[in-house]
C-alpha cells in the first residue's frame, strides 16, 4: 500500500458512499446546569450510510492523501489550516471498503495529514463526527484526540432522538 498525495484536479468533486455499522450511540444529555456524555449499547448493529465528495469545494486550499493498493484509492484523507485560528480541520478520513478497515490503513492516512498540520504550524488538530459513529470515536480516541464540543442540532431537529448529534474531537500539538 502507498500513500500518495492526490491531485485535485483528477480527485475533486467525486462522491462516493460508504456504510459503516455501529453496535451503539452516545447521547448528549442536558442536565440542570452542565451535559452528560454516555455510551449506550444497541446489541444489534445499526448500519448508517456516508454520502460525501473528494475535496469538495467549501473547502480552503485542501491536502488530501489517498491509500492505494494495485493502483486502486482504498481510503483517503483530506484537511486544511483554518487560518483565522490556526486550527488544522480533518475533513474527511474514509476507508471504502469494510474488510479493509483496521488493518492499518486508516492509521497511515491519519499520520500522514497530523504531518502536514505540524508543518504548517497548526496550534491544533480537530475534526467532526456523528455521536453514532462508534468505531470512529474509538479509532479517534487511540490517535490521542479527545471530545472538545458538540452540536445535538447539527444535522436535523431530532438529533437527540436519531442519536446522530455531531461531536467535535481534537487534539492539541
Amino acid at each position: 500500500m502507498e500513500i500518495i498525495r492526490l491531485n485535485a484536479e483528477e480527485y475533486s468533486g467525486k462522491k462516493y458512499s460508504v456504510k459503516y455499522e455501529s453496535m451503539g450511540y452516545y447521547n448528549i444529555q442536558e442536565q440542570k446546569d452542565s451535559f452528560e456524555f454516555k455510551f449506550y449499547e444497541t446489541y444489534k448493529p445499526e448500519e448508517h450510510v456516508l454520502q460525501d465528495e473528494i475535496l469538495a469545494e467549501w473547502l480552503e486550499n485542501p491536502v488530501a492523501y489517498g491509500a492505494f493498493e494495485d493502483n486502486k484509492l482504498v481510503g483517503y484523507v483530506e484537511g486544511y489550516l483554518e487560518t483565522w485560528n490556526n486550527r488544522f480541520r480533518i475533513s474527511n478520513i474514509v476507508i471504502f471498503d469494510k474488510n479493509q478497515r483496521n488493518a492499518g490503513i486508516g492509521t497511515k492516512l491519519f499520520l500522514k495529514i497530523v504531518e502536514d498540520a505540524h508543518k504548517c504550524g497548526a496550534r491544533m488538530v480537530f475534526l467532526e463526527t456523528q455521536s453514532c459513529n462508534t468505531n470512529a470515536i474509538a479509532f479517534y480516541k487511540k490517535m490521542g484526540f479527545k471530545v472538545i464540543g458538540f452540536d445535538q442540532y447539527a444535522y436535523s431537529n431530532e438529533g437527540p432522538e436519531n442519536h446522530e448529534m455531531l461531536i467535535w474531537m481534537g487534539k492539541k500539538l
